[in-house]
């Protein structure tokens, strides 16, 4: 890596995140070396690292946390992991949006940066089960007008429900709430996506919420980060094949792009073009998948 004396704080610690997930452990001495810096430059990074729960230091170096199926970690220790591939993953999303569509948003901080940029996107119709993810168009419209709409704002439909550490709202309320909508493309935040497991989360409640969503979906785009990659959590909701685009990041790694070009018709990778423009594999088909009312009602009167 070149100019390593020049990252930034969250660059070196992303950069020490990946080495302790991909090798199963690092030391200081070894770090240093990679990153250009001082071992007190390493170690302030790895006391950040395990202050946020993904790491645990050892003596010399860190390993990774093991992390429960069922652990759920909270908005703010999510948000701060992963930035700047976020970053690119949101931009990378937005394009898919399509002005004056009807479009649903999950709960999560990938799709809290998504919001972000969808804001540019005029005359969205926004279903969403985030407080976080509602809280940034409603905070748009307010500085954007006064005693008025700002013209091409997004419509805004927040859930009811019950919320998660996440700031999710999930349970019977917003289920019965999305079951009865029916959306162009749904934008899908995720705890883990694997090709056993599918797409997965440790919450039962925001599971079968995700499943409404799914199901009410024409087309669904998974935005996650490489670090979601064969991540397992305690509930599935949804297999590979009612996926029909992941947006990810370029730390994908080569072997887990082949399991992912196999099961998968639309892979786009975020960041990682020189000019500028995410990659592409498979470009999805327009149509996406069949509408909703199309599909069968997998489970009874709830």
């Amino acid at each position: 890596m070149s100019d390593n004396q020049n990252l930034l704080a969250e660059q070196r610690r992303a950069v020490i995140l990946d080495e302790v997930r991909r090798r199963g452990g690092v030391r200081v001495n070894e770090l240093t070396r990679r990153l250009n810096v001082s071992d007190m430059t390493v170690r302030r990074d790895l006391d950040a690292l395990a202050r946020q729960g993904v790491v645990e230091k050892v003596h010399g170096g860190a390993v990774p946390v093991v992390e429960a199926s069922a652990h759920e970690p909270g908005f703010e220790a999510k948000s701060a992991l992963e930035l700047s591939a976020k970053e690119d993953i949101a931009r990378a999303a937005a394009a898919l949006a399509v002005p004056g569509s009807a479009i649903a948003l999950s709960g999560g901080t990938t799709t809290y940066a998504l919001a972000q940029q969808l804001l540019d996107v005029p005359d969205l119709t926004v279903v969403t089960n985030s407080v976080r993810v509602a809280d940034v168009f409603h905070a748009a419209q307010s500085a954007g007008a006064v005693g008025g709409r700002r013209p091409g704002a997004a419509t805004v439909v927040l859930t009811g429900g019950v919320r998660t550490p996440s700031d999710s709202l999930v349970g019977p309320i917003a289920d019965q709430a999305i079951r009865s909508l029916h959306f162009d493309v749904l934008f899908l935040g995720v705890h883990g996506i694997s090709v056993e497991a599918g797409l997965s989360t440790p919450n039962l409640g925001e599971a079968e919420t995700n499943r409404r969503f799914v199901r009410s979906a024409r087309r669904v785009v998974v935005v996650a980060d490489h670090t979601k990659w064969g991540t397992v959590g305690l509930s599935s909701f949804a297999t590979l094949d009612q996926v029909d685009t992941l947006v990810t990041d370029a730390g994908l790694s080569a072997g887990a792009r082949e399991e992912i070009a196999e099961v998968l018709p639309g892979l786009v990778v975020a960041g990682e073009s020189a000019a500028g423009e995410p990659s592409v594999a498979e470009k999805p088909s327009v149509a996406g998948r069949p509408s909703a009312a199309g599909r069968p009602e997998e489970d009874g009167p709830g």
